[in-house]
Order: C-alpha cells, then structure tokens, then sequence
C-alpha cells in the first residue's frame, strides 16, 4: 500500500517519519474556515474530513489528512490570526487546563477510518514578559492555540494527560494500529 499525507504540516511529516514509513506529501489546499461548527471535536473530524475530500483516491493508496484545535471552556483556539490575537490565546490559557483536539482521516477506496484523540494541557501561569518572549520567537505563528509543545511552547506546559502526539498533531500510536493492518 502506498501512503499520502495530505497536510502540508512539517510536524505531521516529522511524526510519521518516525513510523519508518514511505509516504508522499500532498497539500490538500482547502479553506478550513468553511467549517463552522462550534463543537470541537466535531470541527476537528469535519476539517480532516474536508482535507480527506480534496485529495484523489488511487487505488492501492492509503490518504491520510488530520486537523488539530486546540479548546477552552468551548472555545475554539485555532491558528492565531497575528500577533494581538496569540496573545489573547495564551493570556487565556494561563494557569489553566484546556484540550487538543486532533482528528486523523485515514481513507483509501475501500475504507474511511475516523480517529479523535483528546489530551488536556495545563499551562502554568505565564507572566506578561515570558508570553512577549514567545511572541517575539514567531513560534505561534502557525500553530493552533498560537503555542508548539515540541518547541519553545513546551516552557508553558505543567502538565498533559493523554497522547503528547496528539498536541503535536497526529495521534501515532493509534494511526500505526490501524496502518499495521494495511502496510
């Protein structure tokens, strides 16, 4: 089987490159903002599942598209728009707890699996210097929740519960279990 990692995501690669899988990158180049839904975990799959539709489906291939959000008190944080706007995220998150939605897509012609993984973060509580620090790195810039737990945002983070994959963007374990099947 072959795999396509539709994401243009250089996380998402980095991750499955860890599984010492050949895969081939496709930009799925959709506009995530159609996607409306205030429910995270239901705008997380719709989002993976919008990327799923814009890729071809060849035979003997396996395509795999995910979203990542992040969300407090139901609020959805997705990429910050500029710089005003991650502060605002994370002067929220502060010394609280939210979550990280991510959605995997695995879709080939004779199957569609769906997989949802959800880890709650807790931030320490961030002083306005250290969020200015962060904020002057660029780091935010491209990350849901305007924070990159495998980088620079890891000096906020107290504590996770659940898969740290599932921060970063792709819940690995559980993709190489349904991969291992098929590969």
């Amino acid at each position: 089987m072959k795999l396509v990692l539709g994401s243009k995501s250089p996380r998402r690669q980095a991750l499955l490159n860890q599984l010492n899988l050949q895969f081939d990158v496709v930009d799925p180049d959709v506009d995530e903002k159609q996607i409306t839904i205030t429910d995270p975990a239901t705008k997380v799959i719709e989002t993976a599942k919008l990327k799923a539709a814009a890729l071809p489906i060849h035979e003997q291939t396996i395509n795999i598209t995910a979203d990542t959000i992040v969300s407090y008190q139901n609020e959805i944080f997705e990429k910050p728009q500029d710089r005003k706007d991650a502060r605002n995220m994370l002067e929220t998150l502060s010394g609280n707890t939210h979550e990280v939605y991510s959605a995997v897509i695995l879709k080939s012609r004779d199957f569609e699996e769906i997989i949802i993984s959800k880890t709650e973060v807790t931030f320490y509580t961030l002083t306005s210097d250290e969020i200015n620090r962060y904020l002057d790195s660029g780091e935010y810039i491209d990350k849901a929740g305007a924070y990159g737990i495998q980088a620079l945002g890891v000096q906020f983070v107290q504590s996770i519960q659940g898969d740290y994959n599932t921060i970063v963007g792709l819940p690995l374990g559980e993709v190489y279990r349904f991969l291992s099947k098929y590969i």
